[in-house]
């Protein structure tokens, strides 16, 4: 079975960082000798197993603490959020209400497994990974010492398409849809077309009030 919490982590490139890192040295060792630019050789080496897919967009969401830290994050706009509303605004939630490792998605699976896919989609987004390059961050992921379920997982959220709409669903609660586009902007560089266009539909399929996502996306220009 996947520990979702410690693949969320370790995707991120914090909370096994001991553990990890003789794998994604390992890693960075093959992508150097399969040609792999160097920025994403390097940002391998530094930041976790998202790098591997995202070469040097990776480096700041390594600095977030992991999953708890992302939690916080959507919390702390949700906060600043209700507080915008009126008196009649539903009572203020708990950061439990948003701490990946506590909550299930809508498709039964662990939302931090939501939460992977999601960025993953959103780095998809502008096409950058080619077959080539998908080849080559296949095999990094099959030599980082993750274990067959984890692998198996990584790699078919690889291969799917990065599509909005099918993403959105994965979201159980209110609460749920805002931490999946928090981690989606996160992962993504806004200020590409394709990529911004991903997120602005990713936010209609989730049904995000214009002012919940402007807390977000005020949270995460914070934390870049």
């Amino acid at each position: 079975m996947i520990d979702a919490s410690s693949l969320l982590d370790r995707f991120l490139g914090t909370g096994t960082a001991d553990r990890a890192a003789a794998a994604l040295g390992a890693a960075h060792e093959r992508l150097a000798q399969a040609g792999v630019p160097g920025g994403l050789a390097g940002a391998a080496a530094g930041a976790g197993l998202l790098a591997l897919l995202l070469g040097g967009k990776a480096g700041k969401l390594a600095r977030y603490g992991g999953a708890a830290a992302l939690g916080a994050l959507a919390y702390r706009a949700w906060q600043h959020w209700q507080q915008q509303k009126s008196a009649s605004a539903p009572a203020p939630l708990s950061a439990e209400d948003f701490a990946p490792e506590r909550l299930i998605a809508a498709d039964g699976q662990p939302f931090a497994l939501a939460l992977i896919r999601t960025m993953i989609g959103a780095a998809k987004a502008d096409g950058h990974i080619d077959a080539e390059e998908s080849r080559r961050i296949g095999e990094a992921i099959d030599r980082s010492g993750l274990g067959a379920e984890e692998k198996a997982f990584l790699l078919r959220a690889m291969t799917e398409p990065a599509d909005p709409a099918a993403l959105a669903q994965l979201a159980a609660t209110r609460e749920q849809a805002a931490e999946l586009w928090l981690a989606a902007r996160l992962a993504a560089v806004p200020d590409q077309p394709a990529e911004r266009a991903f997120l602005d539909t990713l936010a209609d399929r989730l049904g995000l009030e214009p002012a919940l996502k402007d807390a977000l996306e005020r949270e995460a220009r914070g934390a870049t």
